[in-house]
């Protein structure tokens, strides 16, 4: 399976976890997600008052410089670890 692909399934399959993850767990899982579909980060950062897209900027923004195979490849790993802590 080529790691698009790969990508591609977990992505869908950590959707689908029993429990919900951690917020930080998220974030980190964002963060790798947009890195690995986008590249580095090309939006502005939200206002203040926005705490939600503030945080999930700053997740992305710390992956920057990350190649995308790389984001892909270290989302997999993660991925794959929500999934076996909290079960589909």
């Amino acid at each position: 399976m080529s790691l698009q692909a790969e990508f591609e399934k977990i992505a869908e399959d950590v959707k689908k976890v029993k429990t919900r993850p951690t917020d930080q767990e998220l974030l980190d899982v964002y963060g790798l997600y947009k890195q690995g579909v986008v590249g580095d980060i090309n939006i502005d950062k939200p206002g203040m008052m926005d705490m939600k897209g503030k945080a999930k900027w700053e997740a992305w923004n710390s992956r920057k410089g990350m190649s995308k195979d790389d984001a892909m490849s270290a989302y997999i790993t993660l991925a794959k670890e929500i999934i076996s802590k909290y079960g589909m």
